[in-house]
């Protein structure tokens, strides 16, 4: 831990192992952003992108970077950054490691109320971003309700969300059988999670909303999460506000979830791999949050790519490749935690 001290008497302390990853990811997400901008059916090298980013290149460049390509760069690095920092948040709040969105039930209730937007009203991003925010929260009351007993565990609100995924799932399956078969092929290519044809619209109310809950988690609430860790006895005699903190935390990490599942469907497995990956790598102890903030657009910039370019000219979906790779991660976090004796 090192500790860099302001004349004013301010102190930050930071881990320079953390600092490290936290660099080297967004450095990769540069990277790999700018390689997402120059692929499609109008290639264009790296140094021509950079140029055209800057201002520099010619209309049709401009065109084609600034209103086609860069939206959808830009939602991924912020879905990716979003999923990464929840993630982190519900992991550290349950204290458990599969403690996320996706099996937590929280993202599909996003789902569930974007998904009566698409196939009810058909509605534009804002409504669309409306519907996940409102179905995301009242999934997460009736979770925190159902777990609640004299407070709230982590183990119970796991196995809580895990039912709540299913009933919901299966809410959605119905709600799709319901639509049109326009709205119907609309909903099942976001419900896979997909970045084709984002715009500037789609970006804003994620963007938005990053602004006000990014520092609200980093800056307002991570120390009482790290206190939080110890246990809700060490950090109430520590003077933590246990499920005011909790409330909070949850209420913010829920609302990125379901802005980011507006912006790009709900994408599988992000918010479960980056705090993980970002633990290993940092070796720090405690809730990760900026690293995983940064891993998670990493993660997703980079599964873009490989949508985008490796399978020639047939595109994938984002969420199939955070699906696959994910998926294979689950598998062997459940086999290490068994070989552990944690599960």
């Amino acid at each position: 831990m090192s500790v860099i001290r302001t004349p004013g008497g301010l102190s930050v302390s930071y881990r320079p192992r953390a600092l490290f990853v936290g660099a080297g990811c967004v450095v990769l997400a540069v990277v790999a952003a700018v390689l997402a901008i120059g692929s499609g059916e109008y290639p264009m090298a790296p140094d021509e992108v950079v140029r055209t980013l800057v201002g520099q290149g010619d209309p049709a460049d401009a065109f084609i970077v600034n209103e086609l390509r860069l939206p959808r760069t830009v939602t991924a690095l912020l879905v990716g950054a979003g999923l990464g920092l929840c993630g982190a948040v519900f992991q550290a709040v349950v204290r458990n490691p599969l403690g996320s969105p996706d099996i937590l039930g929280f993202t599909t209730g996003a789902s569930a109320g974007a998904l009566v937007v698409i196939v009810l009203a058909g509605g534009s991003s804002a409504f669309l971003a409306g519907g996940a925010v409102v179905g995301a929260l009242v999934t997460g009351v009736l979770i925190y309700a159902l777990a609640w007993k004299g407070g709230l565990h982590g183990f119970r609100l796991v196995l809580v969300g895990v039912g709540m995924t299913a009933i919901l799932t299966g809410v959605n399956s119905y709600l799709i059988t319901r639509a049109d078969i326009t709205d119907a092929s609309r909903a099942v290519l976001w419900m896979t999670g997909t970045l084709d044809g984002r715009g500037w619209d789609d970006v804003l109310p994620l963007a938005l909303g990053m602004v006000v809950l990014v520092p609200l988690v980093l800056l307002g609430c991570a120390r009482a999460l790290r206190m939080m860790e110890m246990g809700d006895d060490a950090a109430a005699a520590l003077g933590v506000r246990v499920e005011r903190t909790r409330l909070a935390l949850l209420g913010a990490a829920v609302l990125l979830v379901a802005l980011s599942a507006a912006a790009a469907g709900p994408v599988a497995f992000v918010a479960l791999v980056a705090p993980q990956v970002a633990r290993r790598l940092t070796k720090s102890p405690g809730p990760n949050l900026l690293p995983s903030l940064c891993m998670g657009a990493t993660l997703l910039i980079c599964a873009d790519l490989v949508a985008q370019r490796a399978f020639g000219d047939h595109q994938l979906p984002v969420g199939v490749v955070t699906g696959v790779v994910g998926g294979g991660y689950l598998v062997w976090l459940l086999a290490t935690e068994r070989k552990a004796g944690r599960i």
